[in-house]
């Protein structure tokens, strides 16, 4: 069995660490024996989510606060991170998620709905779009700019980001979210290539439907908790029938930060239960 030993006492930052997937990534990182520092807008789950992963691993954890949307934000969280842990080898762009404001209430339009133009594509909050493609597209582009450059000075290290599924085939009623994470695809082979001569590798991970906080109202009835329409749609276009666990992302992780990986760059790889290559027939 492969025990990553290559990856024991190197330091990894995760964006965005303190949500559900963000925890997952960083338990299993933990394991290993990577040093983990969870950035976070928020300072109560940065710090609550370093505690569990330094209680759960014994490694050494730290939570930071950071806004990724904000470069001196990222800068002062540098700083606090090489003055107390070191050089960064491995960031995961983690942040990111989607907003009603920036959600179509249907999916398709009509003859029975032109009249109804605040349901549809016409009627979404132009702020609530730049939100949302924001805290995804930007949201990764500035961390990577600050994070790696110590990666260059190490002249190693991977970048890996969080895609999703709906980069590659856009979903009905997200259209924010499906532009920004089909920018992140693009920017991750672009960079990947910029990045490949200092030895740094950029790679992508796409995750198929897993319940998140930033999703949760699209796929479950707040009332009943009961499954939406959209919700039995996802599932039966699922070939494995279920949603995804975070667990389930651990070990492309893995894989993407170690040396089983160390001539793959610039690939995006789903983790989807078969959804991408299921046509519904």
């Amino acid at each position: 069995m492969y025990n990553f030993e290559e990856l024991k006492n190197k330091t990894c930052i995760i964006t965005g660490g303190g949500g559900i997937i963000g925890t997952s990534l960083a338990l299993a990182l933990g394991k290993v024996g990577i040093k983990v520092v969870i950035v976070d807008i928020q300072k109560d789950l940065a710090e609550k989510t370093a505690t569990l992963v330094n209680n759960e691993t014994k490694t050494e954890t730290m939570g930071v606060v950071a806004n990724v949307l904000e470069k001196s934000s990222l800068e002062n969280a540098k700083k606090e991170i090489n003055n107390k842990i070191g050089k960064i080898n491995f960031l995961i762009n983690g942040a990111g998620g989607n907003s009603p404001k920036a959600t179509t209430k249907v999916e398709f339009m009509d003859e029975n709905i032109v009249n109804q133009l605040d349901d549809t594509f016409f009627g979404l909050d132009v702020e609530g779009f730049q939100r949302v493609f924001d805290l995804n597209f930007i949201g990764t582009l500035l961390p990577t700019m600050i994070f790696a450059k110590d990666m260059l000075e190490l002249k190693e290290g991977v970048v890996l980001n969080i895609s999703s599924m709906n980069s590659f085939r856009p979903l009905t009623k997200i259209p924010a979210y499906s532009a920004a994470k089909s920018s992140i695809n693009n920017f991750t082979e672009w960079l990947a290539v910029h990045l490949a001569k200092m030895n740094i590798r950029v790679n992508a991970i796409a995750p198929g439907f897993f319940v998140t906080n930033q999703n949760r109202f699209l796929l479950y009835d707040e009332k009943t908790a009961k499954l939406t329409e959209r919700g039995n749609k996802i599932i039966a276009s699922t070939p494995m029938g279920k949603f995804g666990n975070p667990e389930d992302i651990q070990g492309t992780m893995l894989y993407l930060l170690s040396d089983l990986s160390k001539f793959v760059t610039g690939i995006i790889i789903p983790v989807d239960g078969g959804f991408n290559a299921y046509s519904g027939v």
